[in-house]
């Protein structure tokens, strides 16, 4: 049970009590600032009988007790605990015993005040001891400290117990509260970014047939507003966190990826977080000038980890020119034109004279989703500089069209099932046939002007064979796509690119395939997440096992997952407004929809999107006709 507001996190057990051990506890920007909370009542602990998600920044625990001395298998007294994110816990007690009680409560706290990584290392260390302090306790060491204070101040504290005790009178049906605040010494509340009056996301809503989809994109919204970080050197630039509870820092290529797929939610995320990576934009004379720092990232068994500032660099003008699109003001995209064009300089210089890009260090491969990025990162960056009137989109285009013609012949390997793209080729020429969910990365073409998709690196008949794949229960868990198809040597339904089901690289198949009319997978994909969701409480995971989908399962979770995650959050955004289909041209003030014919959901109906910098909400019927029920004043709806 994860709470998040960042800085502030809390991880617990369904059981509700912080015992110390694995990852629970309090943190604040990555440090355990309490890892031990138990309570007992009269004795002894609570019995639990429920663990349930209130937001994405709080959970309600509730437990039972027996403590009248009559012999009745009925609990008389409720305890409930309300946990939040920035690091306060309300404790109730409840009677429903015939006669007034007497409840003697303690509170047993602890904590090693280590750092989230050192945690999951297994090396915590061992407990502090603790001070009186205030109205509780407070721990120190050259790491830090922390203090907890409580309301009502407890009758008494003993340090070297770590206790806390009080003892209440509750008249039948009474109850009582103690309210603790857990915080580094001296430091104020956690200001998360996410609850700030200025969100940089819409607060859009969802409705129709399927409640699963109103649940879904609620969720959805919450889970980005937790994982929301400021720049503190530009407290109006925000970006998400990769994912809690290991990744809570910016990782570029997911902050990317996850703004873009949020572009339905406004453009303010998606100009905060490129503003805040072109600050970190190589600058100088050498081969990596112009390049968005990232790190390496496993990339499976077959192929080496593979540069996500490779990924990173080619998404910067990919959703700059989407941005755009959406309806990003003018000043903004002029602002931050510079550092996509070097981003471009940066893709054709590593080319070269070479048809590919390949990975930017010797004997790198040549991967298939780099050539899709950078084939699209060349044809959206040359729109968008022709549209600023800046030079360069000429030679863009050129080199992805000889990208295009190469990759259809040299990079697409024929067999009598009907070919295949391959996964990459090495630096000895030989081409990599594992068929994986990278490959979904060639049907993301990206959006250019008037509601057109720019062109693909397949053509028609390659493009419906990959939907073919796709589709097949090869690759169709029933709960998502798979990393690494299950007939492929070496398929492993948990690994992180070697089957498990990757929520962002489904999403992109859905908004694909539905894009390029394939709608029976799209919809088989689309159903299957949505049934995963459900069973995850609608806070979907970055991954889940790739096991088959049978009457009566249910996805198993993966056990180094993020979740929430910024890919697997937006991607629930991206999902539903792919039923829409909606394409804007803020610049030219068009909006064009291409529904899903079908209507995999019945009728929806979205409300609060953001086109155009105005509310945008539309509804699909049942017959899977489009109807715009609010936009900006002048945005013309293009057939």
């Amino acid at each position: 049970m994860i709470c998040v507001a960042l800085p502030g996190l809390a991880i617990s057990t369904d059981q509700g009590q912080l015992t110390g051990r694995g990852l629970e506890g309090f943190y604040r920007a990555g440090r355990r600032v309490l890892s031990r909370c138990q309570i007992t009542v009269a004795g002894r602990e609570p019995l639990a009988v429920q663990a349930r998600m209130i937001t994405a920044d709080s959970v309600r625990f509730v437990g039972t007790l027996r403590v009248s001395p009559q012999g009745s298998p009925d609990p008389d007294v409720v305890v409930e605990r309300i946990r939040h994110a920035d690091g306060t816990e309300r404790i109730t007690l409840r009677s429903a015993a015939v006669r007034p009680l007497r409840l003697p409560v303690e509170v047993a706290l602890g904590t090693d005040l280590a750092d989230l990584g050192t945690i999951a290392c297994g090396n915590p260390g061992p407990e502090l001891p603790a001070s009186v302090h205030d109205s509780g306790l407070r721990w120190s060491s050259a790491k830090g400290n922390s203090a907890v204070t409580a309301d009502p101040p407890p009758t008494d504290a003993l340090a070297s117990a770590g206790l806390l005790r009080w003892e209440f009178a509750l008249p039948p049906g009474g109850s009582a509260s103690i309210e603790l605040r857990v915080r580094p010494d001296r430091a104020g509340p956690v200001r998360a970014v996410g609850r700030a009056a200025t969100s940089p996301l819409a607060p859009a809503r969802a409705a129709g047939d399927d409640p699963r989809a109103e649940a879904l994109l609620r969720t959805s919204i919450e889970d980005l507003q937790a994982l929301l970080l400021r720049d503190p050197a530009h407290p109006s630039d925000t970006h998400l966190a990769a994912g809690v509870p290991w990744r809570c820092g910016l990782a570029p290529a997911d902050a990317l990826a996850a703004a873009r797929m949020t572009l339905p939610l406004g453009t303010r995320l998606a100009a905060g977080t490129l503003r805040t990576l072109a600050r970190t934009q190589l600058q100088g004379q050498g081969p990596q000038s112009g390049m968005i720092p990232g790190p390496m990232r496993d990339a499976g068994t077959y192929l080496p980890p593979g540069c996500t500032g490779t990924e990173a660099t080619l998404l910067f003008p990919t959703l700059l020119a989407e941005a755009r699109r959406w309806g990003l003001p003018e000043a903004e995209t002029d602002e931050l034109l510079p550092a996509a064009e070097r981003c471009l300089t940066w893709l054709l210089t590593t080319a070269g004279h070479d048809t590919y890009l390949r990975d930017p260090h010797p004997g790198g491969p040549v991967r298939c989703e780099t050539q899709a990025h950078a084939h699209r990162a060349a044809l959206l960056g040359a729109d968008l500089l022709d549209a600023c009137g800046r030079p360069g989109g000429a030679e863009l285009r050129q080199w992805a069209g000889v990208l295009r013609t190469a990759f259809r012949a040299e990079l697409w390997i024929d067999d009598v099932g009907g070919g295949r793209p391959a996964a990459a080729r090495a630096a000895d020429g030989r081409l990599v046939p594992q068929l994986g969910a990278a490959a979904v990365h060639l049907l993301d073409t990206g959006l250019l002007g008037g509601g057109e998709r720019a062109p693909g690196l397949l053509d028609k008949v390659q493009t419906e064979q990959l939907a073919r794949l796709l589709g097949a229960p090869a690759m169709d868990s029933g709960w998502g796509l798979r990393g690494l198809g299950a007939k492929e040597a070496g398929h492993n339904p948990f690994g992180h690119r070697g089957g498990a089901v990757r929520v962002h690289t489904t999403a992109l198949a859905v908004a694909g395939l539905a894009a390029a009319d394939y709608e029976k997978e799209a919809s088989a994909l689309l159903r299957g997440v949505l049934a995963a969701a459900e069973a995850f409480g609608h806070r979907l995971p970055e991954m889940y096992a790739g096991e088959q989908r049978t009457d009566g399962s249910a996805p198993l979770p993966h056990p180094a997952a993020c979740r929430p995650a910024a890919t697997s959050a937006a991607a629930g955004v991206l999902l539903l407004t792919s039923l829409a289909g909606i394409r804007p041209d803020a610049p030219g003030g068009t909006v064009t929809l291409r529904p899903m014919r079908s209507a995999p959901l019945g009728e929806i109906v979205l409300t609060g999107l953001r086109v155009a910098g105005a509310p945008f909400s539309i509804r699909v019927s049942r017959l899977g006709l489009a109807m715009v029920e609010e936009a900006a004043d002048g945005l013309q709806l293009r057939a």
